[in-house]
């Protein structure tokens, strides 16, 4: 009883890493993708209700097939993942030398030597679950991946491909005046983008600024490619 207590007392927070992938992923690439479109058709024409729309278009297109994909990709490993349990099952039944042998080996490449590799060994190859969870962590570098983790990586990506749609789409539903909705529409997408890149590297390791500033660049360059294209290839004037 004390030893669950002073377990639950010392748990620690941490981010769940699927969260920030698939955020970082659907706010990423909609708020990009939406900000080319954008600014390649506002070089492209004046018409502010066919810039709208069709951003509007691309934010829907774009949010269920991040969504979907983000589905399908998770659900996949998730197949993998059982697989590669029952190839398992079936060498620790069929081959148990070789199996111990692979297992000796991993924990030989860790350091231990001797008795105390032996041990070890031992230790994990008398318990079933445990050498089943050891060889398909570390031998075949594979985590669990659940059916619900399918679904939650779906609804996240979805909804924060929305997020990020939606945010250079703003400007020009309030406005109206293309020059400053084009302006007002980057200046919040560069702030975002370097919120997103700022937050991945807080939660994670590296430079702060550094992250941000990246994610900045990478926004802004297709940005502006979405600006030249329009501006090169959209509808001349009658």
């Amino acid at each position: 009883m004390k030893l669950n207590n002073i377990y639950k007392k010392h748990i620690e927070p941490h981010s769940h890493p699927t969260f920030l992938s698939n955020f970082i992923l659907g706010s990423q690439d909609g708020l990009v993708n939406v900000l080319g479109i954008l600014l390649g058709l506002s070089a492209a024409t004046t018409d502010i209700r066919l810039i709208i729309v069709g951003s509007l278009a691309a934010l829907a297109a774009e949010s269920i097939s991040m969504g979907a994909v983000a589905y399908t990709s998770t659900l996949a490993r998730h197949k993998h993942y059982l697989k590669e349990v029952e190839r398992e099952k079936r060498e620790m039944k069929e081959m148990p030398k070789a199996e111990r042998k692979e297992v000796e080996v991993v924990l030989s490449e860790w350091g231990y030597a001797g008795r105390k590799l032996k041990s070890m060994t031992e230790g994990i190859c008398s318990n079933p679950k445990a050498m089943l969870e050891f060889m398909m962590a570390f031998e075949l570098k594979l985590s669990p991946v659940s059916k619900s983790e399918a679904r939650y990586s779906f609804t996240t990506v979805l909804l924060s491909t929305i997020f990020g749609s939606s945010l250079p789409l703003i400007p020009f539903l309030v406005s109206g005046n293309i020059l400053y909705d084009v302006i007002f529409s980057v200046i919040l997408s560069g702030f975002v983008l370097f919120i997103i890149g700022y937050y991945e590297a807080k939660v994670t390791v590296g430079s702060l600024w550094r992250s941000g500033l990246q994610m900045l660049a990478i926004g802004l360059s297709a940005g502006i490619v979405g600006y030249l294209i329009g501006h090169f290839l959209g509808a001349t004037p009658v």
